[in-house]
């Protein structure tokens, strides 16, 4: 009998703090100090002469601003330095092309977050079948929601351990996300069927083998007629606000509330996601989706003001459901989840799959009459079924055939890899 082969897992694991009022002002303290050391380490990278920006004067730098700037002391040395660490690695994706370069974090735009970079600063102990407590630096002991096992205590060696975690905030309060690190068996090789997906929109996900996975409203019909009569509170609050006036602390409020009903929504949206790439990743050896380009698909259809665009509200509510649907997500889950029990993901491309008819192969832009029916105009055919599912088969059957999409930089991560000339830090 052969031995079982093990490799290391790295994953992360969000879980709901549960603070009194006192330790979310501290820890929202730390994240605004930490957003403020962003700020002044990009200002400071920016004057620096090329040759002179160096990791080592960049601690030196923001070691000074800890000593000469009050309220950024109350940040912990280590979050300040996975501050700076942070920062030159998006340096590094800059300069090879997967993102842009770093810039400034706006207050109310950035999203708050603080980093626990050491693990052993944690101290995690369950203390109830659902609940945990862990320790935040220069915060004290916060409870937590206990929802997955981790690796504490007894349980926990050189190889399965925590490793660290960021605390996060959104529109419904503080999140703890640990970092894990485990030692698994490899996965064999998935013996599932191969499968090709379709996403939509009427039609979320369209199986090339018939199945369909939908979903309902995200919201209550109670939540949807509320976040309606919050958004037409807040237009009637803004027609009061001058320009350039100070949002009053009643639009706030109304602000929040719909920002907090937003949240939920996404919440909602991501357990589906969950739950239904769980479904497909151990059904399935190999799946296969479009190489979507999903920031050109949302572009606004405004146009300019010599040629002005059409349809313009419409293709703004199509943009919304695009975004609503969270495909590039849903496209990542579904890559680590097969990765996880021994599948495969492949992306191909995207032009055509909706127009070519699965059955003859002719591809004609009349096939598809409707969002819902496809008929093949070829007389030789005439073949009809549902159009999603069709569409499904013809991204399944371009892996066949070999035609894989390449993953390559796009145009706007190359020109901002033309602009941005690496430094001596690199």
């Amino acid at each position: 009998m052969s031995e079982q082969v093990l490799g290391k897992r790295q994953f992360g694991h969000k879980a709901r703090l549960v603070l009194p009022t006192v330790l979310s002002f501290k820890i929202d303290e730390q994240a605004h100090a930490a957003r403020a050391m962003w700020n002044l380490l990009h200002a400071w990278w920016l004057m620096m002469p090329r040759e002179k920006r160096t990791l080592a004067n960049a601690d030196a730098a923001i070691r000074q601003a800890r000593k000469d700037v009050e309220f950024l002391a109350v940040l912990p040395a280590q979050a300040a330095q996975a501050v700076l660490k942070t920062y030159l690695q998006a340096w590094k994706n800059c300069w090879e092309g997967r993102a842009e370069a770093p810039n400034f974090k706006a207050r109310f735009r950035a999203v708050l977050s603080v980093d626990v970079p050491q693990g052993r600063d944690l101290n995690i102990v369950r203390v109830h079948r659902r609940w945990g407590m862990v320790n935040i630096p220069k915060v004290g002991r916060v409870r937590f929601r206990w929802t997955k096992d981790l690796p504490v205590g007894k349980r926990a060696d050189r190889d399965n351990r925590i490793t660290g975690a960021r605390l996060i905030k959104d529109d419904l309060g503080w999140h703890i996300a640990f970092r894990i690190q485990t030692l698994e068996p490899v996965p064999e090789p998935h013996e599932g069927p191969e499968v090709g997906i379709d996403v939509g929109i009427a039609v979320p996900l369209a199986l090339s083998d018939g199945k369909s996975f939908r979903h309902g409203a995200w919201l209550t019909a109670k939540e949807q007629a509320k976040l309606l009569r919050l958004e037409r509170r807040s237009a009637v609050l803004r027609q009061h606000r001058k320009r350039g006036e100070k949002t009053s602390k009643r639009l706030q409020c109304v602000y929040g509330q719909i920002a907090r009903l937003s949240a939920k929504a996404k919440r909602r949206r991501q357990d589906w996601q969950q739950k239904t790439t769980t479904t497909i990743a151990r059904a399935y050896g190999t799946v296969v989706v479009e190489a979507l380009q999903i920031t050109n698909m949302v572009k606004s259809a405004k146009g300019t003001i010599d040629q002005p665009g059409k349809n313009v509200a419409q293709k703004s509510g199509l943009n919304r459901s695009i975004h609503a649907e969270a495909w590039g997500r849903m496209v990542v889950m579904l890559g680590y989840k097969l990765t996880q029990r021994g599948g495969t993901l492949v992306k191909v491309p995207a032009p055509g799959t909706s127009q070519r008819c699965s059955m003859c192969g002719v591809t004609t832009p009349g096939n598809r009459e409707s969002q819902v029916v496809f008929v093949c105009k070829n007389p030789e055919c005439g073949w009809s079924g549902n159009a999603d599912h069709n569409a499904g088969r013809n991204v399944l059957h371009l892996y066949r055939i070999g035609h894989v999409a390449i993953p390559a930089a796009g145009r706007r991560s190359r020109q901002a890899r033309k602009r941005v000339q690496p430094a001596t830090a690199r």
